[in-house]
C-alpha cells in the first residue's frame, strides 16, 4: 500500500508560453514521478474549473501560483503520510479535499496533477509500465494500440478564424501499425505542403497543436485540400486515408443560429449541412458538429450520420457536449446524442472521474477517442493512458512541435515493448 512521503509542485509553460503545473509524488519505498498537465483553447462551459492566479501583471491573468501552492501546502499536508490502496483512495481524498462540485476551490488542474504524479509513482513501485498501471486501475487486459488521428488543417480557435470549423484531421485506415500510419501522415503532411504553399502563395505556417492554416476561401476548399493531399501522397481517400473534422460548432452558435462566415443557419440546416460534408468528403468522424447547448438536435446528428454512410461507419463525437462528464455522458446516452466520447482527463479533474466516464462510453458500446489539449507539454502520459485504457483512437495533434512528438514517440516505443495490433476503425 503506496503512502506519499513528497508532493511538491513548480509552475512551468506549455505549448501556447502560457503557465501550466507540473507535480512531483514521492513514495515511501523511494518511487517517485512527476506529471504536467494541460490547458484547452477551446473549452466546454461543463469543463472542471481551471485554476489561474487572475493577476493582470502576470501573464495576463494566467499565472498558476495559487494552483503550485495549494499542493505545495493545503494538499501536501493533508496527503504526506497517509497510505492510500489505490488511484480511487487518493483521488477521492483530493475530492474531498477540495469539497466543491466543479473543483472551484483547488482547481481541476491542481487535482490532476497529483492524480496523475500519484499513478505514476505507483506504476514505478509495482515495476510496471505506466500503460500496464493504467490497464489494471480499470481491471482490463491490453488490447491494442490507439488508432492516430492527425491534425493536417486549422481554423477557429486553434488558427485565428481563417475558416470557422477547427481541425481537419487524418485518419491512416489501412496502416495496421503506429509506425505505418505515421509514416503516412508524414507523406500527406508534406503533399499539403506543397499543394498549400503553391495553391496560397504562403509559407508552411502552422496552427496551436501543428497543422497548417493557410487563407482557406472556405470550408469546402479546406476538405478540398485534404483530399488532394492525400492523392498527391499517392494514397486512395477514404479507403488508405480518411478524414476526421473537428467542427467546434459552440464556438459559432448564437441566438440559436450557426454562423457560418455569410451564412446563418438553423440547427436542423447544420445537420444537413454536416451530412452533405460526409456524403461528398471521406469524413468518418465528426465531433462537435452542433453546440454544447444544442440537446435537441443532437440526435438529429446522430441518426443522419448513421444512415450517411454503411462503411466506415461515422462517428458522432462529442467533446463539448459531454465535457469527460458522467452526468452528460449519460443523458447523451439516453438520448442517442452521440456515439463516440472524446477523453479529455482534464476536463474532469481526475483519473478516477475519467475512468467513470470511460466506462459508461464502453457500456454504451460507444468508441473513445484519447485526446491532447491545445496546450501541452513535453510529457507523455497521454500515449500510455490511451494504451492502458484501449482507446480507440488518439488524438494528439499534427507531426511537427515537441509536445506532439512527445506522445508519438512514447506510443512507438510502446508498439515495439508489446506488439499490440493497432485497433480498427
Amino acid at each position: 500500500m503506496p503512502k506519499i512521503e513528497m508532493l511538491r509542485a513548480i509552475e512551468i509553460l506549455d505549448s501556447r508560453g502560457r503557465p501550466t503545473v507540473k507535480a512531483t509524488c514521492s513514495l515511501n519505498g523511494g518511487a517517485s514521478a512527476s506529471a504536467s498537465v494541460p490547458s484547452g483553447a477551446s473549452t466546454g462551459e461543463a469543463e472542471a474549473h481551471e485554476l489561474r492566479d487572475g493577476d493582470a501583471s502576470r501573464y495576463g491573468g494566467l499565472g498558476c501560483r495559487k494552483a503550485v501552492a495549494n499542493i505545495n501546502a493545503t494538499i501536501a499536508d493533508r496527503l504526506k503520510g497517509h497510505h492510500f490502496v489505490d488511484q480511487h483512495a487518493l483521488d477521492s481524498a483530493l475530492l474531498k479535499l477540495d469539497g466543491s462540485k466543479n473543483k472551484n476551490n483547488l482547481g481541476a488542474n491542481t487535482l490532476l496533477a497529483v492524480s496523475i504524479a500519484f499513478a505514476r509513482a505507483h506504476a514505478v513501485e509495482r515495476k510496471v509500465p505506466p500503460y500496464q498501471h493504467f490497464a489494471d486501475m480499470i481491471g482490463q487486459p491490453l488490447r491494442t494500440l490507439p488508432r492516430p488521428t492527425v491534425n493536417l488543417f486549422s481554423g477557429g480557435k486553434h488558427a485565428g478564424g481563417q475558416v470557422v470549423i477547427q481541425d481537419v484531421l487524418v485518419v491512416p485506415m489501412s496502416a495496421t501499425t503506429v509506425d505505418e500510419s505515421l509514416a503516412t501522415v508524414y507523406s500527406v503532411y508534406q503533399s499539403a505542403i506543397e499543394l498549400t504553399s503553391k495553391k496560397y502563395d504562403v509559407r508552411a505556417l502552422t496552427a496551436d497543436e501543428g497543422g497548417l492554416a493557410p487563407p482557406f476561401e472556405s470550408i469546402e476548399s479546406m476538405f478540398d485540400d485534404a483530399v488532394g493531399a492525400i492523392e498527391h501522397a499517392g494514397f486512395e481517400p477514404g479507403a488508405d486515408v480518411a478524414l476526421a473534422i473537428d467542427v467546434a460548432s459552440s464556438h459559432f452558435f448564437d441566438n440559436q443560429q450557426y454562423h457560418l462566415g455569410e451564412r446563418s443557419i438553423t440547427s436542423d440546416e447544420m445537420v444537413d449541412t454536416i451530412k452533405a460534408w460526409v456524403t461528398r468528403w471521406p469524413i468518418v468522424s465528426v465531433e462537435d458538429g452542433l453546440a454544447e447547448n444544442d440537446w435537441d438536435a443532437w440526435p438529429t446528428l446522430c441518426d443522419a450520420l448513421d444512415g450517411a454512410r454503411t462503411a466506415p461507419p461515422i462517428l458522432t463525437i462529442g467533446d463539448d457536449l459531454l465535457c469527460t462528464n458522467p452526468q452528460r455522458i449519460q443523458r447523451a446516452i439516453d438520448h442517442r446524442a452521440a456515439n463516440a466520447l472524446l477523453l479529455k482527463v482534464n476536463q474532469i479533474g481526475t483519473l478516477t472521474e475519467a475512468g467513470q466516464s470511460l466506462s459508461l462510453a464502453r457500456q454504451a458500446d460507444w468508441q473513445v477517442t484519447v485526446s491532447a489539449r491545445s496546450g501541452e507539454t513535453e510529457d507523455n502520459w497521454l500515449a500510455d493512458l490511451a494504451v492502458g485504457w484501449a482507446g480507440n483512437q488518439i488524438k494528439i495533434g499534427s507531426i511537427t512541435q515537441s509536445e506532439r512528438l512527445a506522445k508519438y514517440n512514447r506510443l512507438l516505443e510502446i508498439e515495439a515493448e508489446t506488439g499490440l495490433p493497432l485497433a480498427d476503425w
